[in-house]
Parts: C-alpha cells; sequence; structure tokens
C-alpha cells in the first residue's frame, strides 16, 4: 500500500514540475515577442503646446512680410501721431500695446476687432520723452494660430536706434550678471512723509463709558 502512495505522489510531482515549465515556456515565448514588436510600437511624444499657439514657416513668413510705421529700429525727428501695420494677407488684430523702455505702459485704447483686415491704423496720444518705445502686437492667422511680433523706435533731436541702447544694456547686464537674458524690472514709485502724523481710523462703534457707575464704588 505505501509503495502505491509513494507513486501516486511522485507522479503528482512531476505533473506540477511539467505545468511550471510549459508556464514559463509560455511567458518566455510572450516575452520574446513584445521585445521583438518594440521598435515597431514606439510612441511619438506629443507637443504640450496647442496647434493654434505654434509658430512655424508660415508665421515666419507673416513676421518677415508685415510693414509697419514707424519702421523697427526707426530714429525720428518728432513723436509720431499713428502707428500702422501693413499684413501680407488679412487677419485679426487681437493684440497693440506700446511702452517705453522703462515698461511705462502708454494708453492707445486698443479694442479688438473680430473682423479680418490686413492694414491696421491706431492714433497716439502725445508721447512723452524717452529713449525709445516698444510696440508689442499679436494676430490670429490661418487656423487660428497665434502669431507675436512687435517693432521699437524712437524720437527726438538727439534720439538713438533703440538697437544701441539694447546693445548697451545687454553689454551692462553681461557685466553685472554674466547673463544678458536677465531683465532688470525697476521697482514701482514710492512716496516717503516726513513730518505727518499717521491716519487716524475710528472703530466702527463707540462705547460711551461717561454714563456707567464704578462698580467699585457701590
Amino acid at each position: 500500500m505505501l509503495p502505491e502512495k509513494l507513486c501516486f505522489v511522485c507522479q503528482a510531482i512531476d505533473l506540477k514540475i511539467a505545468v511550471n515549465e510549459e508556464s514559463i515556456k509560455h511567458w518566455m515565448l510572450q516575452l520574446a515577442l513584445c521585445v521583438a514588436l518594440l521598435p515597431a510600437m514606439q510612441c511619438q511624444a506629443q507637443p504640450l503646446t496647442s496647434p493654434m499657439y505654434r509658430t512655424g514657416n508660415g508665421s515666419n513668413i507673416i513676421i518677415q512680410q508685415t510693414q509697419t510705421l514707424p519702421a523697427d529700429d526707426a530714429v525720428l525727428s518728432e513723436a509720431p501721431e499713428q502707428i500702422n501695420l501693413q499684413f501680407p494677407v488679412p487677419v485679426r488684430l487681437v493684440k497693440l500695446t506700446l511702452r517705453n523702455q522703462q515698461r511705462d505702459w502708454v494708453d492707445i485704447e486698443f479694442r479688438y476687432n473680430p473682423r479680418p483686415a490686413a492694414n491696421y491704423t491706431w492714433l497716439l496720444p502725445q508721447l512723452a520723452v524717452a529713449d525709445y518705445y516698444i510696440a508689442d502686437w499679436a494676430i490670429l492667422g490661418d487656423n487660428d494660430q497665434l502669431i507675436r511680433g512687435s517693432f521699437s523706435f524712437a524720437f527726438g533731436p538727439d534720439a538713438k536706434s533703440p538697437s544701441i541702447y539694447r546693445a548697451a544694456e545687454e553689454a551692462l547686464l553681461q557685466q553685472r550678471y554674466g547673463d544678458p537674458e536677465i531683465r532688470y524690472v525697476p521697482p514701482p514709485p514710492t512716496t516717503i512723509i516726513i513730518d505727518r502724523d499717521p491716519p487716524r481710523y475710528d472703530p466702527p462703534f463707540t462705547i460711551q463709558l461717561d454714563g456707567l457707575e464704578n462698580p467699585d464704588n457701590r
């Protein structure tokens, strides 16, 4: 009776070993198949930027063919009364700002017009004296692609080209920080008040204590 049981146990062990070997072979075959197909299954990374905000060859052509008045890096004898942008194709102008080299913004009362046009003219207020001015613009081109551009100009009897000022600024930043990409932003103007008492603010209610009796005297 004992030998029969031993034979039965041995057969079960052999069967289990055979099953394990078959499983190992099956998984090894699948692994080899995955390795063989891996080059054909490589995924391409998708850009994080939306297509409407990407710049391609078409946007570069538009920027190169766009004409501005005043022209970029122009030196004028007096302040311009208007700025003009002439695009090669009708576009929608979504942004137009003007600032000087100290980042003092000029209110030109720009308003977005959804109607496409190739020529845009904007009247300017009286501009204060500054080293130079920068106009930044943005348009929506084909397929609502966002395209940005800018131009700068200077005016006055002693004016110099904006590129000369920028080259001097970059040289100064290179000498000071070692990186011309760093830009210094001046702090907002502050007013120091001397010999003046600080403002006094009354609380929202006042407690009158004159009519109350002192509890210690009761």
